[in-house]
């Protein structure tokens, strides 16, 4: 070890110290007030705890409650520990398990003989300000592994026991101290309990969870909660989660009679003839926008031998996932949990030459994955769902070209749907891949050069890519702030060698094309789910799966409501005509309910001025329009933005 210790600040400023320091000791010599507001550091972009000795010459950065990210993560992770810590200050013989940091909060998993009840997590919430308002001071050690177990046995501990012997041989068995409380943690963790913001977390649920997700283990309880750096923050988030509730697509799918689900096809859609019709409608767009761009429809069988998919690789790492059958003659199947492995054998049809490339294959296929029963939710995490996926076969020289094409392509999609705010993650490679390190850095480097080239700003998720290549993620941010991954760009150098496709080059030779793999909606479930929260119902005149219904006053009015809603339906909108012996004022606030974008009214007085009284969605306020004036209106506004770039 060096007697003296080089730290370089985030400035570029080089103080040195005697070895070893710490981050504790580096704020200080900095400023007290930096002392005092420091969480945590970052030794060489690692988080650590401010007590961590360095003993190196290294990259230092004091994180503080204006490092969002870190800052949030510390309060989650020690409000998790808080929260356990009060929950066996309450009810001493509560056994405790992990407590992880999750989006948005926390959780921690018991094993408590008696349920938790609203009441109780007011309790422990009050618990665990007493705490914070103590200061107590954290403290972590390392520890030999026997120690830890026998610490934990004797303190009755059962899952902690289990959980060290989880650690693998070598790795630092590391102890944590809140006070006189403690867990085996990872860590970092705040310098003590009084940085948790005590006016900034929430209680939210308590949920069943069995130990290691194994359903043949205990069943514990698991309290989930939120924490933000600021009452200001909780209560924008609280006030988010309203909203959301509000615009639960579920909700609003039964409302609109859009779609529904069956326990006999657990996370598969029953679609409405509403519903469906908006499903067709976004088909519809984006099979216009794919034209224009050059792509060719295909189709691929929904079920496919399992030579197949050992081929591609799937077999070998994604069969969990898969859904499987033996036929009578014991034959391996499965349903298809993606388009590629069918487009191969699409593309292996005839020879393909340099001149055919690049070569665009879409499909609107159905696939097929496994989901838990837990994780289901709606649209939004289905078992069964429809992508809008392509392939796009090229030269290595076109590659760069192409990643720049889809990655505008679905910009300017996502736009024409109102999402403005899109922010892009660049994924590496998995641990878990095929393929050589060469082709690895050449698909890597072709998503980073087309995301430089085109200006956008991205960020870096090491290892998060697919088992067969990198990938660029295309994140939504909707009307109340919520982030949705939608779509996708992946480079694939390998699928085609496994397959042994080929083209024929211009001199002659044969070589392996390169393989794009590309979704812009992702599921169209999904994406129908995520438009109809963003949106709350209120969808475009263009989108709406309902967009006219022409209510009656009196039943004289049936037959001119008639020819109302002939007139609109000859101009291309969507119209019904709702002659129920109902009051006006019982129609409007069904279709309201019901989300209908606009609602004409037509009584006496409009058949003899040959009028229409209109109504839009949330409006009290209606006006009264000729039909010629009505059609010209809503013509427009049903045209979708696609084409209207084509008639602007």
């Amino acid at each position: 070890m060096a007697d003296k210790v080089a730290i370089t600040l985030p400035d570029g400023a080089v103080r040195t110290f005697d070895a070893p320091v710490t981050g504790a000791t580096v704020a200080a010599d900095i400023s007290k007030s930096l002392a005092k507001k420091a969480f945590a550091c970052k030794i060489n972009g690692r988080l650590a705890d401010l007590s961590e000795p360095i003993e190196n010459d290294s990259r230092l950065a004091i994180v503080t409650t204006q490092d969002e990210a870190e800052a949030l993560e510390l309060i989650r992770h020690d409000c998790a520990h808080i929260m356990a810590r009060a929950v066996q200050e309450i009810w001493p013989d509560t056994k405790v398990t992990i407590g992880p940091v999750i989006e948005n909060g926390f959780y921690y998993d018991f094993d408590r003989a008696e349920p938790f009840t609203e009441e109780d997590l007011a309790a422990i919430e009050k618990k665990m300000r007493d705490i914070i308002a103590l200061r107590d001071p954290v403290r972590t050690e390392l520890w030999d592994r026997q120690d830890a177990i026998a610490f934990y046995e004797s303190n009755g501990e059962p899952y902690k026991v289990e959980l060290v012997g989880m650690i693998p041989e070598g790795e630092p068995i590391r102890m944590y101290w809140h006070g006189e409380w403690q867990d085996l943690c990872r860590g970092p963790h705040l310098v003590h309990t009084g940085q948790v913001p005590p006016d900034a977390f929430k209680l939210m649920s308590v949920a069943g969870a069995y130990w290691r997700g194994d359903n043949d283990r205990p069943m514990l309880q698991r309290i989930y909660g939120t924490a933000w750096r600021s009452k200001d923050e909780l209560k924008a988030h609280l006030t988010m989660l309203e909203e959301a509730a509000k615009r639960d697509h579920r909700r609003l799918g039964r409302d609109m009679g859009l779609f529904h689900f069956e326990e006999v096809a657990p996370g598969s859609v029953f679609w409405h003839p509403s519903g469906w019709r908006l499903f067709q409608t976004l088909i519809g767009y984006m099979r216009r926008r794919q034209d224009a761009a050059g792509y060719v429809e295909v189709n691929s069988p929904d079920i496919m031998d399992r030579a197949l998919w050992e081929t591609s690789g799937h077999w070998q790492n994604y069969r969990s996932n898969m859904f499987l059958t033996k036929t009578e003659d014991e034959r391996d199947f499965a349903l298809k949990p993606m388009n590629c492995p069918g487009h191969m054998l699409i593309y292996g049809q005839g020879v393909k030459s340099y001149r055919d490339m690049p070569l665009k294959i879409s499909e609107f296929g159905k696939v097929h994955r496994y989901e838990t029963s837990g994780s289901l939710h709606g649209l939004l995490r289905v078992r069964s769902f429809t992508q809008d996926d392509a392939h796009i076969y090229c030269t290595p020289e076109q590659l760069t070209d192409e990643c720049l094409k889809v990655n505008a392509l679905v910009l300017s999609i996502y736009r024409d749907f109102g999402f403005e705010d899109v922010r892009i993650k660049l994924s590496t490679r998995p641990e878990n891949r095929i393929g050589n390190e060469e082709s690895w850095d050449r698909s890597e480097d072709a998503l980073r050069t087309a995301l430089d080239t085109a200006g956008h700003a991205y960020t870096i998720f090491e290892g998060e890519g697919a088992f067969y290549g990198p990938k660029l993620e295309y994140v939504l941010r909707d009307a109340i702030g919520r982030d949705w991954q939608c779509g996708t760009l992946q480079v694939d150098f390998n699928l085609p060698e496994r397959f042994g496709t080929t083209y024929v080059t211009q001199s002659g030779e044969r070589e392996h094309p390169v393989m794009l793999h590309r979704a812009l909606f992702g599921s169209l479930e999904r994406f129908t789910g995520i438009l109809t929260e963003h949106y709350a119902g209120r969808f475009p005149l263009w989108l709406a799966p309902r967009q006219v219904v022409v209510a009656t006053i009196v039943s004289d009015a049936d037959p001119y409501a008639e020819e109302v809603v002939a007139a609109l339906k000859n101009a291309g909108l969507q119209a019904e005509v709702d002659a129920r012996n109902e009051k006006i004022s019982f129609k409007v606030r069904e279709h309201s309910t019901a989300h209908v974008p606009v609602i004409l009214a037509v009584g006496r007085k409009e058949v003899e001025e040959g009028t229409v009284a209109m109504r839009r969605l949330g409006s009290k306020d209606q006006t009264t329009l000729t039909l010629d004036e009505l059609i010209a209106i809503l013509s427009v506004e049903a045209t979708p933005p696609d084409l209207k770039k084509r008639t602007g």
